[in-house]
This record gives structure tokens, C-alpha cells and sequence, in this order.
């Protein structure tokens, strides 16, 4: 017989808390972990907010020790959130809507922590119910210990059901995109990617030559205990066998190390910036691709451009711990006449129109490439996002492509894997702008093929693509 939403006589019982119970009760802060973490996952689903706006502005309700199980639950949950929400369909009879959402969140925080966490089933099932104290719905405590416990008692027969078939765990429409995109017969097909992308991403560091040589730096952190491995490809990315805290990489303070995936690594090298040339970052936040771009050439005149304010205060802050200078400027790359003369000024010093000589644009995208990584995006992203988004890339095209010198270069990159923002959009670009020239990239490609389309892999990098475009002078 299912639970129904409505208070039964087990909701209404008050028995006496367990010695657990009383120490959560103890310890709660206004909000505790599993509280605040149902109401995050409340405002991705509900509200369409990231995990990475909403746990930085968040965290400080709880101790700072319990943040590695706050994300591991948040992201956790998008993960694999089809087959909790399944879960719950099995053990609830009402839908939990409107004010009671907040339950149904709760359940998924305790459903999560029961099948994929090492905490004990019933403290995970008492943290959960007390939980309601911070959030007040103190009135659905026996609601909510007596659908988890039966969860317990019936969790083999549950999932016996719920697993019955293979699930997808990402949304209909996007599995549909990249089915057409890459059937089973292509060399990464569909369920491959799917695949993929249901998994914990590795730990990628970038290692600052001007301080330490990659494998120096591997040496340094086989002395901490902290495994890596090399790759054979990037020339600066080490594979940490295990996430660590950045905290525990050596001298990151100090600038000799980034975290950053090593397929977006290839953005500053494919770029080759050299010294002394003008170089825009174009959608430059959070900065990872602009302290490459200086630890590579130095002396070169960086310009780093984003959109949103707030996230490049990011830029400011990686450039700082690195101990490097750019031009930080906030404005639309659509625009770039309403920007240019401010970030001339304080270049040069003076209003004036600018060339560059190389532009780096990390094109606004649908980051189906970084699932993994950012579970969220799976129900954040629409699939009507995507010919929108497909419209902006085309804009920032065009009016960046004004901006490059002859014979300059510029590097089109996305952290996406459908073809309409990548190869198609090329492709595009290509057939109406005649002094625009696809690039030769260093990697194997097939025949006809526009630019390079990574795919995120187990032990590897995530979705990225790259497609090298120069300007020729003689048109």
C-alpha cells in the first residue's frame, strides 16, 4: 500500500526521538545540511538556478566541513535524478506540489544518501526527518520517515522495478539530439556519450610552466601521496587519481597549478599566442583560459572580455594569484564598438579603436559537453535554448571576426557536443565570409571534417570543440 500525501495515523504519532535524533536536533544550524540541500535542489528544478550560483551563495548556513557533503548530495541528485523521481512515484501516491515541494526534495536527498553514500541508512533517514525542523514542515516528519524506512524494508523489490531497463538519466529531447548526432555505428556513439556523462568527472590541474615542469610538479605531488598520471598528449596536464582540495596542491597559492579539464586546456594552446601581440578572451570568466594564455606569452596585451559582472570578478582573482596583468572588461561581444574604446583607454591610454591580433571565443553554449561535470545542465537546458543559442554564436561570429586583423587568428571553441553549435556552425560561417580560412589542427581528423569534436571518456577529458579560423589579408 503506498504513502499517501495526505497525514496518515504514522504521520500523526509522536514518538520519542532516538539518541540520533537528538544529537541532529542538537546540532542543527538554521540550516542543515540536508535542509539547505533540499532547498537547492528545489530552485534548480523549480526555479532554473545553477548548482554553481546557488552553492557559493549558500554555503555559509552551514559548517564549512559539511560542503563537501552538501555538493556531493546537490550534484549527486541531478546525476540521477530520473531514477530517484521513479523511486518516489513507487512509494508516494499524491504528487508533492506547490508548497510541499520542499518534501518531495526532501526525499530525494534521503533516497540519495541511502543508495549512493556510506552514511548509515537510518541516521541518513533521521537526518532527513529532522530536516523539517529548519525547513517548518515539522508537519510531514512521519510522512517522510515512513516512505524512506519502507524504502528500506522494500528496497530490493523497488529496484527490481525501477531498473528494470536501462535509463538514460538525461533528458528525452537531448538523448533524441544525440542519437541523430551519432548513431551506434560512429566511432563515439550516442550511448557511449551517455554514458560518460553519468559519471564523476576526474580532477584535471594545469601546471604553470613559468614556475615548475609538468612532470617536476608530478614529483611533487607523488610526495604529498596524491597519484597522477601524465598524458602523452598535453604537454601540461596532469590526471589526479583522486579530487583533492585545491588547498592540498602545492604551491597553488602561489600560481604553479590551475584546476582545469584537460580538453579545455587546448584552448590557449591551439590559440599559440605570442608576446607582444593584442589577444582577446572573449567570454573569458571564470579566467582559466586567460592565465593560460599569459603563462604561455607574458608580454602579450590581453584583453579579457565577459558579459556578467559578477563572474568576472573570478578573472580578477585567478589573474591575481597568478600574479599577472589583463585588461578585465565587462560587455557584450555582439557590441564590441561599445566596449573597445574603454578597454583601449586602459590599455593604451587613450579612446580608440583596436585590432586584435588573435581572439580566443569560448562561444556562449548549451555546455552539453560538460554533464559530468555539471550535472544540473541536464534539466536546466531546454531544447528550444538550443536554436537560440545557435543565433548568439552566429552574432559573436561576425562581429568579433570584424575585429581581427589580417592574418589574425581566431579560435572558436564550446564546451558542447551537439553539430548546430559546433561543425554546422562553421560550416556556416565559412560559406558566407569568404576571407575566413578553417585551420589545420593538430590532431587526427577525418576526411572533411570541420575542426575537432572531443567527447568526454571515463578517465579522460570532457565535450569540448575547437575549429582554428584565420583572417586572409588578400580579400
Amino acid at each position: 500500500m503506498k504513502i499517501s500525501q495526505k497525514k496518515t495515523a504514522l504521520s500523526g504519532q509522536k514518538n520519542p526521538p532516538s539518541q540520533a535524533n537528538k544529537r541532529s536536533q542538537r546540532s542543527t544550524k538554521v540550516n542543515s545540511v540536508r535542509a539547505l540541500s533540499a532547498q537547492i535542489i528545489l530552485q534548480v528544478l523549480d526555479q532554473g538556478k545553477s548548482l554553481s550560483a546557488l552553492i557559493p551563495e549558500l554555503q555559509s548556513q552551514i559548517k564549512p566541513q559539511d560542503l563537501s557533503l552538501l555538493q556531493e548530495i546537490c550534484f549527486g541528485i541531478c546525476r540521477v535524478l530520473p531514477r530517484l523521481e521513479h523511486i518516489i512515484k513507487k512509494l508516494v501516491d499524491k504528487q508533492l506540489k506547490g508548497k510541499t515541494r520542499i518534501v518531495h526534495c526532501l526525499l530525494l536527498v534521503g533516497l540519495y544518501q541511502i543508495l549512493y553514500t556510506r552514511i548509515p541508512p537510518h541516521a541518513a533517514v533521521d537526518e532527513v526527518v529532522n530536516a523539517t525542523t529548519p525547513l517548518k514542515s515539522e508537519n510531514f516528519r512521519g510522512l517522510i520517515n515512513a516512505v524512506l524506512r519502507r524504502f528500506l524494508r522494500e528496497q530490493e523489490q523497488i529496484l527490481a522495478v525501477v531498473d528494470k531497463n536501462w535509463q538514460t538519466l538525461h533528458p528525452e529531447w537531448f538523448v533524441n539530439k544525440l542519437k541523430k548526432a551519432y548513431p551506434m555505428q560512429a566511432q563515439h556513439n550516442w550511448r557511449e556519450i551517455v554514458d560518460a556523462n553519468n559519471q564523476k568527472p576526474p580532477m584535471w590541474i594545469r601546471v604553470n610552466q613559468q614556475h615548475c615542469s609538468t612532470e617536476n610538479y608530478r614529483t611533487l605531488l607523488l610526495a604529498e601521496q596524491e597519484l597522477t598520471s601524465c598524458t602523452d598528449v598535453n604537454p601540461y596536464a596532469l590526471r589526479l587519481t583522486q579530487p583533492i582540495s585545491v588547498k592540498n596542491l602545492p604551491h597553488f597559492a602561489e600560481g604553479w597549478a590551475t584546476v582545469q579539464d584537460v580538453h579545455a586546456q587546448w584552448s590557449s594552446i591551439l590559440l599559440e599566442p605570442q608576446n607582444g601581440e593584442l589577444i582577446l578572451d572573449a567570454c573569458a570568466a571564470p579566467g582559466g583560459k586567460t592565465t593560460h594564455i599569459l603563462e604561455q606569452a607574458p608580454q602579450a596585451k590581453v584583453i579579457a572580455l565577459d558579459v556578467e559582472q559578477n563572474r568576472l570578478n573570478r578573472v580578477t582573482e585567478n589573474l591575481q594569484r597568478l600574479q599577472q596583468k589583463a585588461v578585465v572588461i565587462c560587455g557584450d561581444a555582439t557590441q564590441p564598438d561599445s566596449w573597445i574604446p574603454q578597454a583601449a583607454e586602459e590599455l593604451i591610454g587613450k579612446k580608440t579603436d583596436l585590432q586584435f591580433d588573435r581572439i580566443l571565443l569560448d562561444a556562449p553554449c548549451s555546455a552539453t559537453g560538460v554533464i559530468r561535470r555539471h550535472p544540473d545542465i541536464k534539466w536546466l537546458r531546454q531544447e528550444q535554448d538550443i536554436e537560440s543559442l545557435v543565433k548568439l554564436q552566429e552574432k559573436i561570429l561576425e562581429a568579433l571576426w570584424k575585429k581581427l586583423k589580417p592574418n589574425g587568428i581566431l579560435l572558436y571553441a564550446t564546451c558542447s557536443l551537439l553539430p548546430e553549435e559546433n561543425s554546422q556552425q562553421i560550416t556556416a560561417f565559412l560559406a558566407k565570409t569568404p576571407n575566413a580560412q578553417l585551420e589545420q589542427l593538430p590532431f587526427e581528423q577525418a576526411e572533411g571534417e570541420i575542426g575537432k569534436q572531443f567527447f568526454p571518456s571515463e578517465q579522460g577529458g570532457d565535450g569540448f570543440y575547437y575549429a582554428k579560423l584565420k583572417k586572409k589579408n588578400n580579400i
